[in-house]
């Protein structure tokens, strides 16, 4: 994300911050960062030492053209509306600031969020439901989107944002470094250099960056 930065001195928000990770990382970069988060429970621990407010996506208690630089990391797919979360990332966003997506890419082989069978729930990652049909993807996973480039792309139409960036990327293996550091590096290795040829395509999630206007 830093070289797309158009302004390392610009505020920076995280919208569906989480614990505040992200925040936390910026803020030590010397960057501006705040949190949005609608977990009550983690922004009340996130916001014991970090600028965390609680607050939907959709509805950001901050003035227009605020921050220059926005993050949606892996969130957009939960929001109700998704167009109209970014929409309120682009109003918040100041003209000439970047905005950053990373979103679940549908051709990826397996599905990362579990599955619902009826009102069962299964944990894992599951093969292949990104290539079924929309209406069988949706009873499968109703609590979660995965797009495709064009799907992606959509949301933005109409808005006062131009793409600078659209890629697929790959797993980063953080977790498994962790715990097998020596097969984390091989596996980062491997895709890292898929990044590079056109099996990007399949890579685990977009990275889009987008100028405000």
């Amino acid at each position: 994300m830093l070289p797309y930065l158009s302004s390392p001195a610009a505020p920076m928000l995280d919208i569906g911050c989480g614990l505040g990770v992200y925040v936390r990382r910026f803020r030590q970069e010397g960057i501006a960062a705040y949190g949005a988060e609608l977990d009550e429970a983690r922004v009340r621990e996130a916001a014991r030492d970090l600028p965390v407010v609680q607050a939907r996506g959709e509805a950001l208690p901050y003035a227009s053209d605020s921050f220059g630089t926005v993050l949606l990391h892996e969130v957009i797919e939960h929001f109700d509306d998704d167009r109209a979360a970014l929409a309120e990332a682009a109003r918040v966003t100041r003209p000439g600031g970047r905005l950053f997506i990373f979103a679940p890419n549908r051709l990826y082989p397996f599905e990362t969020h579990g599955i619902y069978l009826g009102k069962r729930y299964i944990f894992g990652n599951i093969p292949l439901v990104g290539y079924l049909p929309d209406a069988w993807r949706r009873r499968l996973c109703p609590h979660v989107r995965a797009y495709t480039r064009a799907g992606l792309r959509r949301l933005w139409v109409g808005l006062p944002l131009r793409p600078i960036a659209h890629v697929q990327i790959y797993a980063a293996y953080d977790k498994m470094f962790r715990r097998w550091p020596a097969a984390a590096r091989l596996a980062r290795g491997v895709t890292y250099t898929l990044e590079h040829t056109p099996l990007r395509l399949f890579g685990l999630s977009h990275f889009v960056v987008l100028e405000k206007l």
